[in-house]
Parts: C-alpha cells; structure tokens; sequence
C-alpha cells in the first residue's frame, strides 16, 4: 500500500454471515476442501509461546452432529461441520480486519473502502458509481447496464454453484431466514456477532 510506484486501492466485500452461510451450505460438497484450508489457516496464524487463556471456541454444528455419548458425526453432517467452522474463522478474520480499519492512519484509510453486498444489490448503480468514483474510474454505461442486469434477473438462484448468471439478489439476501433453522442462524450470530455488530447486519 506504500510503494510509491502503485496506486493500490482496496475494496473489502463483506456479506451477511447468515447468508454466506447458507450459500456455503448450498454449495457444501463443492467448498469442503476451501473450508478444511481455511480451517487449517487458524492453527498456522495462532501465536507461538506460551499457551494464552482463550474463550472458547463458538464452532457452528449441524443439529444432532453429536449423538448420545459423544459418538462421531455421521457423514452427511461433517461437511456442515467444516463449513461451519471455517465460517467462523471467516468472521474473526473480518473481525481483525474491520478494527485494524478503524485504527487505520490517514494514509491507509484514503485507501480501503468497504463494501456490503446487500448496499450493492439494493442501490447497484450508486454502489458502482462509489467504488469506481474511490479507484478514480470512470463510469462507462455499459458496465451499470451490466450490474443492473445481473442483480435484477428473473430467476432468483441457480441449483449448480457458482453458475454466474442474472439473478433477483434482491431476493438471495433474504433467503437465509426461510433456509438455516434458528439454531442455525443463533450459531452463526454466536459465532461472528461483533463483526456482524461492526457491520450493521
């Protein structure tokens, strides 16, 4: 970001994390190596050292992963179970990321802006107009046609993951409530509430 020869902006898209987790719980099979990664990221960015006192850890599980006596997760619930997991690690990491932009000097604060993913999909032109107007680019018609188009289709989702195509996200950021069941949403509310607190959702 210092490096004089770059003009490096920084756009940081966060997203409803009871949403991302249904997302995430659509798509289950086709993240569960992402997932087993970002969860292995937690233990290489732990600190060396002495052990400190930590709370514990608030990890997202499917109902009835656990049975009687503490037997093993049957195998159509471990996949949620590293979903869940990495989700939370999502969130702690946006949690470092949004205090670390907070306490950020000047300089760096002209160069992060944030972006929620439900402010682009309610109000996409003037969202598009501000990212573009921070990276000092123009406006060109073609592209809000295009994010216009892609955020007001017919179809509301698509059954194959990460099929780019027109959608109503008006109606995708809703979903979650009528998708995760309440312990669901409770979990991952326990799970990423200060960064979910920090962002308004």
């Amino acid at each position: 970001l210092r490096e004089p020869g770059l003009n490096l902006r920084v756009v940081q898209l966060f997203r409803d994390p009871r949403a991302v987790h249904n997302s995430r719980l659509k798509a289950r099979q086709a993240l569960l190596r992402e997932s087993i990664q970002v969860l292995r990221s937690r233990h290489r960015a732990e600190p060396r050292g002495p052990p400190r006192h930590q709370p514990p850890q608030q990890l997202l599980l499917p109902p009835g992963l656990l049975g009687g006596g503490g037997r093993a997760a049957p195998p159509q619930h471990r996949a949620e179970f590293f979903l869940g997991g990495a989700l939370e690690v999502i969130c702690q990491a946006w949690l470092r990321d949004l205090l670390l932009a907070r306490r950020a000097p000047a300089w760096l604060r002209r160069r992060y802006t944030q972006l929620r993913y439900e402010d682009l999909v309610r109000e996409p032109r003037a969202q598009l107009r501000r990212l573009l107007r921070f990276a000092g680019l123009p406006v060109p018609p073609a592209l809000e046609a295009f994010v216009l188009n892609m955020t007001r289709g017919a179809a509301y989702s698509s059954d194959r993951p990460f099929l780019i195509s027109p959608r109503d996200a008006r109606e995708a950021i809703h979903a979650w409530r009528e998708r995760l069941s309440r312990q669901q949403v409770r979990q991952v509310e326990a799970a990423c509430g200060e960064a979910m607190s920090l962002l308004a959702y």
